[in-house]
Parts: C-alpha cells; structure tokens; sequence
C-alpha cells in the first residue's frame, strides 16, 4: 500500500484543515510498516521522526519504538540501517520509551545473528541507546568481545558505541580502559584502528585517577608516536580530555602551546591553534601571562598568513576576556611595562594594516579590546591607533562588495561602535568619517554603516543633528533601481534618520523619504519603514505610511492590521500637539486619541486568526486605552478642585472626624480612586510583562517604563494630596544616573526625574490640596502625554517563540465526562509536557524549569448538606520540575474526600536561567466526580435503617 495518507497527514496542516489524532497518524505508518514491498516499509520508517516532532507524548513514542524494535529484529540490513537513523534523529525522545526492557530485548536479539554486518548495525543501535541504558552488563559484554572480532566493519561500530557508554557509564569506562590502552599500543593493532581507538580515551574523565591515567598514556603517545596522523588526534583526544576534566587545562596549554612554537609542521600547528581557541572559550581565566606572551611571539614570528589568522582569532576571543587584564597586569613583580609596549599590541597595530582582510579584522577587535580595558594613563595614543585601524580597514573594505569584505566591514564597525560606547569622546570625529565614507561606498557597505551610525546615535543622541543633513542629501540619490540591497539600503537610511531627528521630522525630510518610496520602492520596504517610524516616534509620517498600503495587500486580514496600525499612529499624533499649560486641549487630546485607538482595537482584533492571536498587542493597546482614560478623568478630578472647592466648615469636619482627609472635601475621595486606578494599571502592566517570555529587551523596557509612569502618577497623588507627611523621595533618587537604551527610555526617565523634582519642592512649601498642587499634577500628566509611545519590535515581530504543550492522566473520555474517584481514596494526576521552540529558540531567554500549579475547586455537593471544612473543598499544590531534552513529567496526588464534582486546574508557568518566573501557561481543566465508596455506603444504609426501626416500634404503642 502507499503512506501517502500518512505523508498528507504528517505534513503541517493549514489553517482550517483537519487534523487526525496522533493513533490514527501510527496506524496509518503501522500499516506501511506491514506492507510486503521494502521501499513502503523503508518509506514509512523514515516517517517516524516527523510523527515525534509532531506528538512527542511518551504513549505514542513507546509504541512507534516498539514497532520500530520488530522491524529492526525481523528485517533485512537496510531496513535496520533505516531504524538506526530514526533512532539517532530522535535521541531527545529516546527517554520517553516506557517499555525499555521489551525494546532493549527486541533490538538486542539481532547481536546473536551470523552476519557481521547486523551485528554491526546493532552495536551502532545499543549506542545510540547509551543514554537510556548506559549500564546494560549484555551490552557491556557484546561490545568487548565485538573489539575482539576480525571484521572491519563490526571494530568499527563497537568502537563507536564503546565511546559512547563511556561517554554514559562511569563503570562501563572504567572497565574499557584498560582493554583500549592494550589494543592502543599492542603491536598487532593496525594504526587505522589505533586512530580510530584513541578518541576513545577523551570520555575517561568521571574520575581523577581515571582521567590520570588516561592523560598518561596519552603522553605515551605523543611522544612515542610522532606521525603526523597520531599527533593530531592525540593532541585532539588530550584537549578535549583536559576540558572535561578542567584540572589538566594549564598542563594542555602548556603542551599545545610548545607544539605551536616548535613543531614545523602546519597541520600539527593548525590542530593545536584549533584546540588553543577551544580553551580559550573553554576556560580563559586559566591564560595566565605567559601562555598569551607565547602565544603573541609564535604570530610575530609566523610567515604564514593561515596560522597568523589563527592565533589573532585565539587571541581575540581572549581578547574580550579577563585573560587581558590578567596580560597587562604586571604579574613577576619587574618594572612596568607600558600598554603601547608590550607584544600584544605590537601585533594588533601590525595586524590591523595586513593585507590579509580576515587577519586585519581580528588585528582590530585586539585593538579596540584593549582601548576600552586599558586604565585611562597611557591611553590616549593607543586610543589614535585604534581609530587609524578601524578607519583605514573601513576606507578598504567599504568599495568591496565581496563576502569576505563584507564580513570583516562588519567586524570593524562592530568593534568601532563598542570602542564608542567605551570611550565617547571619539564618537565626533568617528561619525564625521562614517558619513564621508557613505558617498563613496558600495550599497551594501552603506547598509553596514548605517546600522552603526543608528547605534551611535542611540547611544550618543547629541550627535543626531549633525548626521541629519548629509543622510538626507544621500537618501536623495540612495536608490535608482529595486534591487534588494537598494531596498534594504531605503530601510536602512530611514531608520538612521528617524534615530537622528529624535520623533520630529521635518517637511523637507517627510517628502524626501516620500518621494524615494514612491519611485522604488516596494510595500515589504515601506512597510517596514512605517514600522521604524512607529518604533521611533514618528506617529505622523508612519500614519501617512500605513494609510498609503492599505489597498495593497492580499488579505483581509493584512488590511484589517495595517488599518489598525494607522489609527493608533492618528491617535498618538493627536497626543503630539498637547501645550503645556493647555488642560482642556489634553483632554481633547486625549479625547480624540480615545476615539482613534477604539476605532484601531476593533481592527485590531479582525486582523487576529487562530493561528496568529496577536494576544500581546490587543492587550498592550487596551492597557494604553485605560491609561489614557484614567489620565483624562485625573485632569477631570483636578479641575473639579475649581467647580466643587472644599465647604467652609471642611476644616471643622476633618477635626470632627479626626479624618485630616476631609479638609479637602470631594476632591480627596475622587484622587483615592484615581491612586487606586493607577495601581491597579501598573500590576496589569506588570502581568503583561510576566506574560511575554519571547519579547524582546527593549519590549520589556517599553512595557516597564509604562508600569513605571503608572506608580509615577499614583505616587505623586498620594505625594501631592492623600498624605504628603509619609512620601518618601530617597527610592527614586537614582533615575536620573540610569543607562538608557533607547530615546524613547532617556524622555520617559526625564520626565520621571522632572515631575518628581517638582512634586518635592512642592510638598515642603505648600499643605494641600491648592491650585498649585492640581497644577502640578496636570503637567506631569501633560509631560508624560508629550513623550510620543514608541512600538517595539515585539508588537510586530516574534522573534522567538516558545510554547508547553500538557498532557494529563487520567482523562476523561469526552470533554464534558467527569473523571469518576472514590472518596476514600485519592487521585494520582499524572502531568506530562513538552516545550516546543520556533526556528531561533533561546534566543532572548531560556527555560530553566517548569512551575505546575493544581488546584481543585468545589463546583457541586451531592452529599448530605452540613459544614464542609474549607480546606477540605480546595486542593493546591505546586511542582517545579526541570525539562530534559523538552519533556517534563511529574505526579501530584489529590484528595476528594467531599462528594461532588470539583473542578481541577493545572496550569504552567516557566523559570528562567535568572530565576525569573514568567505566566506564560498554558492552563488546563478537568472535572473530577468524587463518588461514596461502597462501604461508607453500607454503613450508611444500616445507620438509615437502625435509626428508622425505634420510629416504627412507637407509632405502633402510640395506637393502645
């Protein structure tokens, strides 16, 4: 038969497709696997990885394995080989296996057959198990004698599961060791074995005395055995022993650094550069002095520009390290030697004008490295080094559009804008290069280099101004065809200009940009530019932007977001023209705007489908929605300070009552909800924050900067007016010293540190509640208005998406079906869970473990009415458990000792590698029927009964 159903099924199903479950997708493989033609039952086998991907539960996973175990005993050796490459593809399911004794027994049979070449498929398939049974004394068996056997082919396989259960089994190594060393330097032994058998030696590090000896008869070999061959993959086995076992790093440095120096061969040199730049990311707190001197020496003194290249690669990634200031820290107690002196800048300087583009970049990233690490004496001329480096390397590389150029103008531009951020006061000069260098320069270089002059500007925003005037004269003549580096050039320049103009473009500027996109320019590029205009305030021109692309697109659903795009950058353009001062025009503003966003969430929400929910951006809005309603009803309740004044006896009430609120009159109730209100918002935007795992940095700074002005607002009203005596000023006294990002983050912590200053210098002249303080509390709404909304990255873009998928038992066997217990008895709830990554996982953050929360709720009794105990109605427990190869699984045990049915919740939560917690579900309910067990039910009966005789027996005498 054909698996094209399986095919169909297990490919990714569209929107509005259906899917089958997973039983039926093995159903449909089984029968592929039972067919009686050898390439459908190869076909089908191939298949199973996919059906992991898609159902990695272990009640699927068993069974597919088990099926797979008798194709593996029964067939023939290609579909053996077939098995062995699934089992391999699907290591991280190998521990969802249930049945691994019937597995192990099926698969392990096949060791007995007269073939050598099954033999040797199966050692390859018991290594590939190694994790899951890495102490199996039958397998540990097999592959010893396997060692023994005269067939290539089956050494070769028992070579490689003997690595890797040593790699598993502390007992399996220690037991091999031995029987390796022999085989290593018996006479006997061909050197393509002993090859092949060395390797072996790098697993033997679960102890010291192993790893010792191991290191030995390494040592043995190396000096016993100087072929090229056995001094590579010695040198090799050694470091990555020495990594393993980290005790022996400074010994292995030691050895491959004089093998470096001494050995004239370049394929042993390039083995031990190699090996030299695996330490160095390794371990490089280990590099003490004299390895780095060594190590400068040998590429001054190589002809070579490879192995120069390798050794400035080594000494850059040491270079960003505390291996430097471990180099320039006089550590023999001799006279000091300065910076400019020493061998390592020596070769920077050198490096940085090599013809060699590749050798020329690492001689930059050296250099910068050591202007930013240096103390500030000695500095100056070494600072004039670098910046002549870095610009001579950018003159060179900005015309060459080549690969090759390309990467190294990315690595000097990296290093130029990071040597800026250390040291500013080079940024001018730097920036004035940059731009003459953009004339010249080829499109793809221009794209480079506006990315670094935007991360300049972002860093430095003194500097924008400047750059604004030659950028648009270049994005007058940027682009004459629609190439796709023109295009991208287009987005580039634009952005540049939207970080230099600081949110306020200009007429000219606007038609400059205007007029380039309607000449070339195609939707993706405009697209992309209206959303940097979005992200960097630019709410007018990318209102503009988003109304021209409407009608381009191809999807209802696209014209619904970009509609919605565009009436939230109308609504924050209309929070741009608020005047200070100005009340009844902010709460037009805010009025208007209002109008816009609600016109925008309607949008907004047509856009969302199942598979794209957009759940963080309805919510972001509606939380901007809120904020600007309770901004627009505390200018209503300040204002209400003229229509309704505190009553002449207000004084006399408040000593009355001994409440110093009432002196107030209405307007100290109204500002306890506006306090109240804006609490309630910043915890809403500290939920949303908990909520979004996958958003980016300067996302979560967007939303915390909202939370921020939220407790700002509720701060200063209860600073201004509810009790001015208790508000305490110190907590926020470091605002202002606070490294910003982005120039959104530097306004809103302006306007934080701003409002704050005056609300202190207000709170210790005057007692409330005056006009002055009302005033107050107006302009910081109207300063925080002012500030235009930036959007980042996430609301339109998900670059890492992670998703738990749970799994419980016992489940019911429809939906609405309870899950029947007995009362005496309690449930055993097995919850079982898979992470699933999109295409970049851990990107920004990565799952440290998994919190599971249950809890059980009373929903309705059918036992006899009388006072349940509370704690007897709920259940809550909470689990955290660490995810292996993206599967979790754990019990909690549940008591229903009240009759009724209770509701059951699980729901997951993440913690993060910093022990951040993050709600990023998913929650899952089942209902539980807590059933009477038949014995309470006996004794109930003849409790009824005994009590119901006595009754009768007197109604009886009552007749005499």
């Amino acid at each position: 038969m054909s698996t094209s159903t399986a095919r169909s099924f297990l490919s990714e199903a569209c929107y509005g497709e259906q899917e089958l479950d997973a039983n039926s997708a093995l159903m449909e493989l089984d029968k592929g696997l039972r067919s009686g033609k050898l390439g459908e039952q190869c076909e089908a086998v191939v298949l199973f990885p996919k059906l992991f991907q898609k159902y990695p539960f272990p009640i699927l996973i068993n069974s597919a394995f088990l099926k797979l175990a008798d194709i593996f005993r029964l067939g023939n050796n290609f579909l053996r080989l077939c098995v062995l490459k699934v089992t391999q593809q699907s290591e991280k399911h190998l521990e969802k296996i249930l049945n691994v004794d019937e597995f192990v027994k099926r698969v392990f049979s096949v060791i007995h057959s007269n073939d050598p070449v099954a033999r040797a498929i199966t050692l390859r398939m018991l290594g590939s198990l190694a994790s899951i049974i890495p102490d199996r004394k039958n397998a540990h068996h097999s592959i010893r004698q396997s060692l023994d056997s005269h067939d290539n082919v089956e050494v070769e396989a028992a070579i490689y599961a003997a690595a890797s259960f040593s790699a598993q089994s502390k007992d399996f190594a220690a037991g091999i060791c031995n029987k390796v060393s022999e085989m290593i330097q018996g006479l006997d032994t061909p050197v393509e074995l002993k090859l092949k058998l060395i390797p072996m030696l790098q697993h033997m590090h679960h102890d010291a005395s192993l790893a010792s000896s191991s290191r030995e008869l390494l040592q043995h070999l190396v000096n016993s055995y100087p072929s090229t061959p056995m001094v590579i993959v010695t040198l090799h086995t050694f470091t990555q022993l020495a990594a393993s076992s980290l005790i022996d790093i400074p010994k292995q440095l030691q050895l491959l650094l004089q093998y470096l120096k001494d050995d004239p061969r370049k394929a042993v040199k390039r083995l031990a550069i190699n090996d030299l730049k695996l330490l160095a990311k390794k371990a490089p707190h280990l590099w003490i002095r004299e390895n780095t001197q060594t190590l400068c020496e040998c590429a001054l003194n190589s002809p070579y520009n490879s192995l120069k290249l390798g050794m400035l690669a080594v000494l850059s990634t040491l270079s960003g390290t505390i291996a430097l200031k471990q180099y320039f820290n006089n550590m023999t107690g001799g006279p000091s030697v300065p910076p400019r002196l020493t061998d390592l800048v020596k070769l920077a300087q050198e490096c940085c004008y090599h013809s060699n583009l590749a050798v020329a970049a690492h001689g930059v990233i050296v250099l910068s490295n050591i202007a930013i690490s240096c103390p500030e004496k000695d500095i100056v001329q070494l600072e004039q080094d670098t910046v002549l480096g870095v610009e001579s390397l950018l003159m060179l590389c900005s015309q060459d559009s080549s690969p090759s150029a390309q990467a190294t103008l990315k690595t000097a531009l990296t290093s130029l804008v990071k040597l800026l951020k250390g040291r500013p006061h080079l940024s001018q000069s730097a920036v004035e290069f940059l731009l003459s260098q953009l004339h010249l320069s080829c499109d793809s270089s221009r794209v480079l280099m506006c990315h670094a002059l935007a991360a300049i500007a972002t860093h430095l925003p003194v500097l924008g101004d400047g750059m604004l005037g030659d950028l648009v004269d270049l994005y007058r003549v940027a682009s004459h065809s629609s190439t796709d580096k023109q295009q991208e050039l287009l987005v580039s320049l634009a952005t540049v200009i939207f970080v230099a103009s600081q949110s306020s473009l200009s007429a000219e500027v606007k038609t400059v940009i205007k007029q380039q996109l309607e000449n070339v320019a195609n939707g993706w590029t405009v697209y992309r530019i209206a959303r940097q205009a979005s992200r960097m305030g630019c709410h007018e021109f990318s209102s503009e932007l988003y109304q021209s692309m409407r009608t381009r697109v191809a999807s209802e659903h696209f014209y619904f977001w970009l509609n919605s795009l565009k009436e939230f950058s109308q609504a924050e353009q209309c929070l741009s023209h608020v005047e200070d001062g100005d009340y009844s025009g902010a709460m037009g503003a805010i009025a208007e705007a209002l109008r816009s966003y609600q016109k925008g969430i309607a949008s907004l929400t047509a856009a969302s489908t199942p598979l794209s929910p957009l759940t963080f951006q309805c919510d972001f809005i509606k939380l901007r929605i809120d904020t600007l309603q309770a901004l627009s009803q505390l200018i209503c309740t300040c204002n209400s300070l003229k229509t309704s004044p505190p009553p002449a006896i207000a004084t006399t009430i408040a000593l009355t009552s001994g409440n110093d609120l009432q002196r107030c009159g209405r307007i100290a109730m109204q500002m306890k909800v506006c306090m109240d209100e804006f609490r309630s918002l910043a915890a809403r935007y500290a939920d949303l924050h908990q909520s979004s795992f996958d958003a980016d940095y300067a996302t979560l700074r967007n939303v915390e900067l909202q939370q921020q002005s939220c407790l700002l607002v509720s701060h200063v009203i209860e600073a201004l007016i509810l009790d001015p005596q208790a508000a305490s000023f110190q907590e926020y006294g470091t605002l202002g010293s606070v490294q910003t990002e982005s120039e959104y983050e530097r306004r809103m912590m302006s306007v934080f540190s701003h409002v704050l200053e005056e609300v202190e210098g207000l709170t210790k002249k005057h007692p409330p509640v005056s006009h002055l303080h009302t005033g107050c509390l107006c302009d910081a709404v109207i300063a925080l208005l002012k500030v235009p909304l930036s959007f980042q990255r996430y609301f339109f873009q998900k670059l890492q998406s992670t998703s738990i998928k749970l799994a419980l038992s016992p489940s019911p066997r429809t939906p609405s079906e309870p899950i029947p217990v007995q009362s005496s008895q309690q449930l055993t709830l097995k919850v079982e869970g898979v992470v699933q990554h999109g295409s970049t996982p851990g990107l920004f953050r990565k799952i440290q473990s998994v919190c599971l929360n249950v809890t059980s709720v009373l929903q309705s009794k059918t036992g006899p009415e009388y006072k349940i105990p509370l704690d007897t109605k709920t259940n809550e427990i909470e689990q955290q458990v660490e995810p292996h190869n993206d599967y979790f699984s754990t019990q909690f045990l549940l008591n229903f000792s009240v009759l009724g049915t209770h509701s059951v919740t699980v729901e997951a939560s993440v913690v993060d590698e910093s022990g951040i917690e993050w709600k990023t579900g998913p929650k899952t309910t089942v209902s539980v029927k807590s059933l009477e067990d038949p014995y309470s039910q006996q004794l109930r009966h003849q409790l009824q009964q005994t009590a119901a005789q006595p009754a009768i027996q007197r109604s009886a005498y009552a007749r005499f």
